[in-house]
């Protein structure tokens, strides 16, 4: 978070994805069904990978920030290291 490479919150991640500077997404598997055909479809247009293998809790923990059910990565480095 503090390096600047992701960004958090489900507005912000869907205009990430739309103009291409979004790598990689995380949705929170609690996230509402809402917000998860949001984001998978958006993400599935602009082949964006999804991954929906955490919590909200554990997103949130691992950026130190309350509640959060989205994040996307902006720097295409970390998403290497991280696959």
């Amino acid at each position: 978070m503090r390096a600047g490479g992701l960004i958090s919150g489900e507005e912000f991640v869907v205009e990430g994805i739309a103009n291409q500077s979004v790598k990689l997404v995380f949705l929170a598997n609690d996230a509402s069904n809402n917000a998860k055909k949001l984001i998978n479809d958006k993400a599935k247009y602009y082949n964006v990978e999804v991954n929906e293998d955490y919590s909200s809790a554990e997103l949130s923990q691992a950026i130190g920030k309350f509640n959060r059910k989205v994040i996307g990565i902006t720097d295409a480095r970390f998403v290497k290291i991280l696959k």
